[in-house]
């Protein structure tokens, strides 16, 4: 490609199976093999990083599938055997991995990579929209990181950037990498029909007489049978690990009680290695028919002969909806795709304006380098790979100097007069997980000793309590014993005959506030927040979603930090269009949920990045408050979208309560999955009460 044999970044957004591949491994490859022919023996290298294994080892084996001389293919992560990865550093001319490897291996042990940093021509980061949130704002960091170190070689190679669905695909590159992107759109690619159903699950009246809508999974699963049942190569789609779990389950027992044999697995995070790749294998080779996997395989992982795809739920964010549904005709056949709703208010919204889907522009991705929690831990693991001077603020930005100041007078970093410098002979290990804020706790089968999974801390309260019961590869099991200084979940094997959902309490302090707007009695603040959260409980539900009892859990109370955005206003206001005290705790709790709701619709997030609380009267404000905030330490970037777009956010928000068809709030308007108060109190009419006197507050303007 032109750009790219000029020494230009780009980044490459076209649709699914349009050739982007071919853009970076001509000019790539061919790089590497006039290399081999080079006088230095090791020639030109290659770099290509993909955001999952899958995707990786996938574009290894058709690399290898060319056939091409002297190009030494291999992939290189944590699944490598320790007397292969030698191998690779010193002979492999292209070099396939993930950001994780480069962050924990490539660049603090950058000495034992030398020949191949030295003559490194070209970057590829591929599904490059994938880098969002604080992964992507890691990742981020971790190429500014690697271009420093390369300059150590002198080396400043081409970056090509890669994405099915990006919006902005330019200014996102140029912030990932921190360096000016020619962006590349023009799609001329054929492209097979598409036939793409919004379908939502029918409504049916009990013995009891209640009317009762099936969940988003329990219809998939449906569809998932039957479609496999045709012998409809297919995979659906489902937001969370337990929901993959449960649609695989359901869908084999649809599957047997009509006489066919169990062909779907499940696929997700937390299996290992053999685990994954034996359901590639068996997916691409069509001995599988059908897979629930969570959005690990949302990614261009080539699988040939995809006939359907099935999303249960809104999948968070347009680009992911487009990735999932590309899924499927990657031969250039015809498709089928189904978005099936949840019980959910942007799934209810979205029903009712197809356009937002069809007509919609792909969200642009956000991510925040300066993220005040990461760029430290980011300068520390830089400092240790090559001292810090007053020049790196060009990789680091103008917060670079401050973090720095910090991190001397913490005793982490030592001032010198040639820059900062690591005072010690070991590795720093304060930056830890590029995607999680926190350790991995394995999940331990008690009788064996057999791990089979693994999970983040953040999500162990809430997922593996004593209590929980947890669902791997269609088996299901209860844990017994969380133990947080071994982080260890320890599970028997057994089905209860019930799930189990946390329950939590939540409370926040504000800080001074960053920005602000006052419009008339309203005012509007994006800032700072420290949120305490606490699983004080759990739900044991029946299949029928009846409860059967509520039980205590004693867990440790956790805090963090964040930003959040956030909006008061006086009792006056509220007390003037009806509302009564004693409604405005269920009117700010059910606009917050809502507002929770909605917020995917404007930022690169799904509902589960991001948090929420309400209080009739905060002690900062002294008036009713109700905080949206980033679901990470230092945030994420997602509250500072809905401050942006507050009023298109809320008019929303708004919209979507008055027009559901309920009669005081459901999971499609105000009802939230994730509630730790179970619901209580909520009132719907107040909310968009409430939500009036917040979009005709006078501007001030």
């Amino acid at each position: 490609m032109e750009e790219t044999r000029q020494c230009r970044n780009v980044a490459i957004a076209t649709g699914t199976a349009s050739g982007k591949s071919l853009c970076y491994l001509l000019p790539g490859l061919t790089a590497v093999l006039e290399g081999t022919r080079a006088p230095n023996a090791r020639g030109a290298t290659m770099l290509y990083l993909a955001p999952t294994k899958a995707l990786a080892a996938d574009q290894a084996a058709h690399i290898e599938g060319l056939g091409l001389p002297g190009v030494r293919v291999a992939t290189y992560d944590g699944d490598t055997p320790p007397d292969e990865r030698r191998w690779i550093r010193e002979h492999a001319n292209v070099v396939l991995t993930n950001p994780d490897l480069i962050h924990h291996s490539m660049l603090p042990g950058h000495a034992h990579w030398a020949s191949f940093l030295r003559a490194l021509t070209m970057v590829v980061i591929d599904e490059a929209h994938a880098y969002r949130g604080i992964f992507g704002s890691s990742v981020a960091l971790v190429i500014r990181r690697l271009r420093r170190v390369l300059a150590r070689y002198r080396r400043e190679p081409v970056f090509v950037l890669a994405s099915a669905t990006a919006g902005d695909p330019g200014a996102h590159g140029a912030e990932l990498i921190g360096l000016p992107v020619t962006e590349i759109t023009g799609d001329g690619s054929p492209r097979g029909a598409v036939t793409f159903a919004l379908w939502e699950p029918m409504v049916t009246v009990g013995a009891d007489g209640q009317e009762r809508r099936p969940s988003a999974s329990t219809e998939a699963a449906r569809l998932l049978a039957g479609l496999v049942a045709a012998d409809v190569q297919t995979i659906a789609f489902a937001r969370s690990r337990a929901g993959v779990e449960g649609v695989s389950a359901a869908a084999n027992r649809l599957l047997e009680a009509r006489g066919h044999p169990a062909r779907v697995s499940a696929y997700r995070g937390g299996y290992l290695p053999e685990e994954r790749r034996a359901l590639e294998h068996a997916l691409r080779t069509g001995a599988l028919r059908g897979l629930a996997a969570t959005n690990a395989l949302e990614l261009g992982i080539d699988v040939h002969g995809l006939d359907a795809v099935v999303m249960a739920g809104w999948p968070g964010r347009l680009s992911s909806l487009w990735q999932q549904a590309g899924r499927a005709g990657r031969a250039g056949g015809s498709s089928l795709a189904i978005l099936v709703a949840a019980d959910d208010p942007l799934d209810a919204y979205l029903m009712d304006h197809p356009e937002l889907i069809f007509d919609g522009c792909v969200e642009k991705t956000v991510i925040n380098p300066a993220n005040p929690r990461l760029l430290p831990r980011h300068l520390v693991a830089a400092a240790y790979e090559v001292p810090l001077t007053e020049a790196d603020e060009s990789y680091f930005g103008p917060d670079m100097t401050p973090a720095l100041d910090a991190l001397v007078a913490a005793g982490q970093l030592r001032r010198r007069p040639r820059g900062w410098f690591w005072p010690e002979d070991r590795r720093p290990d304060a930056v830890g997980s590029l995607r999680t804020a926190g350790e991995v706790v394995a999940i331990v089968e008690g009788a064996s000793g057999r791990v089979i999974g693994t999970i983040d801390e953040a999500s162990a309260d809430h997922q593996v309590h004593p209590g929980a019961v947890h669902l791997h590869q269609g088996s299901t099991y209860v844990v017994t014993e969380l133990d947080r200084a071994n982080a260890t979940a320890t599970v028997v094997a057994g089905d209860p005959g019930w799930s189990t959902v946390a329950q939590s309490q939540s409370s926040f302090d504000l800080a001074t506030p960053d920005e602000v707007r006052l419009r008339g009695g309203l005012t509007v603040c994006r800032g700072p927040v420290t949120v305490r959260s606490q699983v004080v409980s759990f739900a044991r539900r029946l299949p029928t979603g009846a409860v059967l009892g509520y039980h205590g859990l004693d867990m440790p109370e956790r805090e963090f930090t964040t930003e959040g955005v956030w909006w008061h206003l006086p009792d006056s206001l509220l007390l003037s269009v009806g509302l009564t005290e004693a409604h405005i705790p269920g009117a700010a709790h059910a606009a917050e949920h809502a507002a929770i709701g909605m917020l995917p619709l404007f930022a690169t997030c799904d509902r589960w990045d991001i948090g929420g609380v309400s209080t009739a009267c905060h002690p900062a404000t002294g008036e009713p408050t109700i905080l949206v905030y980033d679901g990470y330490p230092g945030g994420a970037g997602y509250a500072a979208r809905g401050f942006e777009v507050f009023d298109a956010w809320l008019t929303a928000t708004r919209d979507l309560i008055a027009a559901c068809p309920c009669e005081a709030g459901c999971p499609g308007c105000v009802v939230s999955p994730k509630c730790g108060n179970g619901n209580e109190p909520l009132d719907k009419a107040g909310a968009v009460a409430l939500l009036d006197v917040v979009l005709t507050s006078d501007p001030g303007r």
